[in-house]
């Protein structure tokens, strides 16, 4: 139970804090809820339906057919993160300053969580399938299912806590610097994403390596560990990355910050017609 328990906590722990993210990015927006729960449901059917079909993936493209999955299940989720970034660049003061009012605030905010509802659901689909397969391969071992069900509840509990945590940590920061900070985090985010995908890409030989290994800090702080494995999912880190990786890396995070100093110069004013409909509480 104990094995099962810490892969379980490990990969759920990784979708959590992107779930965490989303929803404190999200904060205020209308209906935000029923977009992060619609995620996760379809993360998981997606997860199940990777599992059932893993064997032919595998076997796609040469026997790279799963490296190139999670290649393009990441950079979706780097491109449709971009765009939410750039767009709240542009209407954070009016979100800031009309949170939680309906209007043209909800209606623009109701488009971005479109484009992350399938963030929540590409996360949860790549961390889930890894569990999915893992816990298949335990039954298969011969496992009991009482050491199964523990495990499960175990990891899920806790990786469940480490997320609600994190959101509720970053809704302390003042209201000013809130748009600014999780923008932030999100940035990280997808930098951090487009480096995973440039090393599956690696992997499965779509990409020359520019360097295998730059750098090695694993003794410091591997990659398998529970603060590398949290740090490789909020900025990035990777104890040993290729030339290809830091470009991936840093070619997201300049675009992504050009991007939203140009949203910001070109954001239009808050609407006065906003004011008047009043505050409702933020949606936690």
């Amino acid at each position: 139970m104990p094995g099962v328990a810490l892969l379980v906590f490990r990969e759920v722990m990784e979708a959590a804090l992107i779930v965490s993210i989303v929803c404190a990015a999200t904060r205020g927006v209308a209906r935000r809820g029923l977009y992060v729960v619609g995620g996760i449901g379809l993360g998981l059917l997606g997860a199940m339906l990777v599992a059932l079909g893993a064997g032919v993936i595998a076997n796609l493209a040469s026997g790279s057919g799963q490296e190139l999955l999670n290649a393009g299940v990441l950079l979706a989720a780097v491109l449709m993160i971009g765009w939410h970034v750039v767009w709240m660049s542009r209407h954070a003061r009016e979100l800031a300053q009309h949170m939680g009012a309906v209007g043209q605030a909800v209606k623009a905010g109701s488009s971005s969580l479109t484009l992350l509802l399938a963030v929540v659901a590409l996360a949860v689909l790549r961390e889930g399938s890894e569990v999915v397969l893992f816990l298949y391969s335990m039954a298969m071992g011969g496992i009991g299912v009482a050491g199964l069900a523990g495990g499960i509840a175990f990891g899920v509990g806790g990786g469940a806590l480490l997320g609600f945590a994190l959101y509720f940590g970053l809704l302390r920061i003042p209201m000013k610097h809130f748009f600014g900070v999780t923008n932030l985090m999100m940035v990280l985010l997808a930098a951090g994403l487009a480096s995973s995908a440039a090393r599956f890409l690696l992997q499965a030989n779509r990409l020359p390596a520019w360097g295998e290994q730059l750098w090695d800090t694993s003794w410091l702080l591997s990659n398998g560990s529970l603060a590398g494995k949290t740090l490789g999912t909020l900025v990035g880190y990777d104890a040993s990355p290729a030339g290809i990786q830091l470009v991936f890396y840093a070619g997201t995070l300049l675009s992504l910050l050009i991007g939203m100093r140009w949203a910001g110069r070109h954001a239009s004013p808050p609407a006065r017609s906003l004011a008047p409909l009043g505050m409702q509480q933020p949606q936690h």
